[in-house]
């Protein structure tokens, strides 16, 4: 199998599932859409978009918005509409996180720009292509013009300033942007010193939060997947490829006003106290959670292992509990739900719900006890992944594939070409079903690719995500956070473009909730595609 070398491990897709965060698929996402967006008109989905941005429910539009782009990639003003929905949505994520807040008091001042030029290091360095420093200096400025509007900003650094001082704040900056001309790293850290000064002589905002919004603005004019990520977010996800946190073991969205539970991790505190996915929580010790994002209500979920927390829940019946729930490490199953779906035909199924460095494990685990049972095909669900290690995923693909390529990366750097290829031992020869949808992303599309190409197996569903890009996780040496960067594309077997085509899959099954976790709560959802994979697998085993 393939291991991860030293430089490979921080060439990592890591955006498993957030648990208690906010990101949905792809970590380009905001909130989940509220209702199903499925053959809606592009008309129908602006629609519903500026009504959540009049409303200010950024996460949300944005999701409409990455739909948009999906569905209909050649309406006009989309992709500005949707930059503009993101950095009101990633500046409402960093002042609700206590540990950019932290950062943002004490970080000194003289520290700023160095900050701002290490995250232009990190970019010259890694990032998949040559920036271009006027752009990315351009995006920053227009960051800052937004959050000097915002009342969360506008509470932490700019008290007592009228909205005359703002105004005029804003004009003399637009016009220091017209008088620069940036061409290089160093001209860029210029700009943004004078945007510093200007900030301090005219709005006495303090270094730190001009330099932040300048830094964040510049990884945000990358591309969608680039981020910076904060103390908390950057160790989130160094939990989520370990595979394992401190918590109750849910996973929230916001949905309509309310944080609806996504998922409910198996074995988790909050199985054995009775949650369920598709219950609301609407109090979190005693605090309503009606205006609460979803980065903020996980602050109030977590705390030291072992310590209480106090939940008021509403089910999908409209019942309501209070329940104490005691925070405790959480395992979290990469492989779940494993099965023998139709045992008179040796259909066996389980589910992926991301790559991550256990799930290697996991798997050969569920594959013998499948095999156990009496397993002659096997069903791999897909759906809802949204992807994880690219690593875990080549290991993955290499228990069902013989030999030759599985993936293939390429990047700005020689370093970043690779071809990961299979190895004949271990290889099962079972017949094949992967189940895939619109939210399969990332690492799973590797895998969904690499099945396909080699004619492996059947792909039933939809057509996946389209993420046909690997981020890196680049630490910094200040305020304890760090970044997230594109460093590489990657290809299927046959040379196949995953970014913005996806997988398409052999048998196209439409029809079925994106909720999946939501949906198996209700024991009367008909799982159309999960049935139209049983089919495809009953014929595979017949042909043998």
């Amino acid at each position: 199998m393939q291991t991860i070398t030293q430089r490979q491990s921080w060439k990592l897709a890591v955006l498993c599932l957030l648990l208690l965060c906010a990101n949905a698929s792809a970590q380009s996402k905001g909130s989940s859409p509220p209702g199903d967006l499925a053959g809606e008109s592009a008309d129908g989905m602006l629609r519903k978009a500026q009504q959540f941005e009049t409303e200010q429910r950024w996460g949300e539009a944005l999701s409409v918005y990455d739909e948009m782009i999906r569905e209909y990639p050649s309406e006009r003003g989309v992709t500005d509409r949707h930059n503009l929905a993101k950095i009101h949505y990633d500046l409402g994520r960093r002042y609700s996180d206590s540990s950019f807040l932290r950062a943002l008091t004490s970080l000194p001042e003289r520290q700023a720009i160095d900050l701002y030029s290490e995250v232009l290091v990190k970019i010259e360095s890694h990032y998949v292509t040559a920036p271009d420093w006027a752009t990315l200096v351009a995006r920053g400025a227009q960051d800052l013009e937004i959050a000097v509007r915002e009342k969360g900003f506008q509470q932490r650094n700019l008290t007592g300033k009228s909205p005359e001082q703002i105004d005029a704040f804003i004009a003399q900056l637009r016009r220091q942007g017209q008088t620069r001309v940036v061409r290089t790293r160093q001209s860029a850290i210029d700009a943004v010193a004078a945007a510093v000064q200007l900030g301090r002589q005219q709005l006495q905002l303090s270094a730190t939060s001009v330099a932040f919004e300048f830094a964040c603005g510049a990884i945000g004019a990358l591309d969608t997947y680039s981020s910076y990520l904060t103390s908390d977010q950057l160790n989130d996800v160094y939990s989520q490829i370990e595979g394992n946190f401190v918590g109750l073991g849910i996973e929230l969205k916001a949905n309509s006003g309310a944080l609806q539970i996504v998922k409910v991790i198996t074995g988790s505190p909050a199985e054995r106290a009775g949650i369920r996915a598709g219950d609301r929580i609407t109090e979190v010790d005693g605090k309503p959670t009606a205006n609460l994002s979803t980065d903020q209500a996980a602050d109030l979920l977590q705390g030291e292992e072992g310590s209480l927390v106090d939940v008021a829940t509403i089910s999908l019946s409209g019942a309501t509990r209070r329940l104490t729930v005691r925070r405790e490490h959480v395992d979290v199953p990469s492989v779940d739900d494993v099965k023998m779906v139709d045992r008179d035909s040796g259909v066996g199924y389980l589910r992926l719900t991301c790559f991550q460095k256990t799930t290697s494990r996991d798997l050969d685990a569920a594959l013998w006890k499948l095999q156990r049972e009496g397993m002659k095909s096997l069903i791999i669900d897909l759906r809802g992944n949204p992807g994880g290690l690219l690593t875990s995923s080549v290991e993955v693909a290499d228990k069902f594939v013989d030999d030759g390529v599985i993936v293939s990366t390429r990047g700005r750097s020689a370093l970043e070409d690779y071809n990961y290829t299979a190895h004949k031992a271990g290889t099962w020869h079972i017949p094949l079903v992967v189940l895939i949808d619109g939210d399969s992303a990332s690492a799973s599309e590797i895998f969904a690719g690499a099945i396909q190409d080699h004619r492996r197996g059947n792909l039933v569903g939809q057509r996946s995500y389209g993420k046909g890009s690997v981020q890196g996780i680049f630490p910094l040496s200040l305020a304890g956070s760090g970044v997230r960067l594109t460093t590489a594309k990657f290809y299927s077997p046959n040379g196949h473009p995953i970014s913005h085509v996806g997988v398409q899959p052999d048998i196209v099954v439409h029809g079925t909730a994106k909720n999946h976790d939501v949906v198996a709560a209700n024991a009367n959802a008909e799982d159309a595609v999960l049935a139209a994979g049983v089919q495809a697998a009953r014929r595979q085993t017949a042909k043998r």
